[in-house]
């Protein structure tokens, strides 16, 4: 996580419809979207000092995570990969191999993780733990072009998450870091270009 990550999202209609019936389960119980950077900026609450209005910007904060805390929303992330994805060990004999997700998705100078980080590294990046998806490679390919697509910020992520609370760590240099404490629901994997879904992973 060495800087702040553009999120690009599409809605649901955009999303294969053939996906995993585990996944799309999930996906149609859930909300979508539209921009995340809103999302995160009504559920924190990025408000500016009482005297300039933020006290008013803190009430709409509170009454919005009351509303969205504990409910279902679902997100599609298409840019950026390269900086939570990376390659896990393969089985070369049967195409099986593991993709390592940092749950660290920023929006507006905040982020939406998978559960809350405690901690900074020495750079002052929240330190969060791996999410290991399997994966299985698709017909004709081999680890190395799944490689190229991970470093080449070629694959597709669907998200299903649900809010839970407000995380804040201090800031390197002064200030406050904060974000959405979430419980990542499922993550599908896909192949950008064609759709091709090459992982799943979902909460125990």
């Amino acid at each position: 996580m060495k800087s702040m990550m553009l999120i690009t999202l599409l809605l649901p209609t955009l999303a294969m419809a053939d996906v995993d019936q585990r996944f799309a389960k999930l996906r149609d119980q859930a909300e979508a979207l539209g921009a995340v950077s809103a999302f995160v900026e009504k559920y924190v609450g990025d408000c500016a000092s009482k005297l300039l209005g933020g006290g008013e910007c803190e009430k709409n904060a509170a009454l919005f995570r009351k509303a969205a805390t504990g409910k279902k929303f679902y997100m599609i992330i298409t840019e950026e990969t390269a900086g939570v994805l990376s390659m896990g060990e393969v089985k070369m004999k049967d195409g099986l191999f593991v993709l390592n997700l940092t749950p660290f998705f920023a929006a507006s100078g905040m982020a939406i993780t998978h559960g809350a980080p405690t901690r900074t590294d020495a750079d002052g990046n929240p330190v969060m733990s791996f999410i290991r998806i399997d994966g299985q490679l698709p017909d004709g390919w081999n680890p190395a072009m799944m490689a190229r697509q991970v470093s080449s910020q070629a694959l597709r992520l669907q998200i299903v998450f649900t809010p839970q609370d407000v995380w804040s760590l201090p800031k390197k240099g002064g200030g406050t870091m904060k974000g959405v404490k979430a419980k990542f629901d499922a993550v599908l994997v896909s192949v950008g270009r064609t759709g091709d879904q090459v992982g799943l992973w979902t909460s125990k």
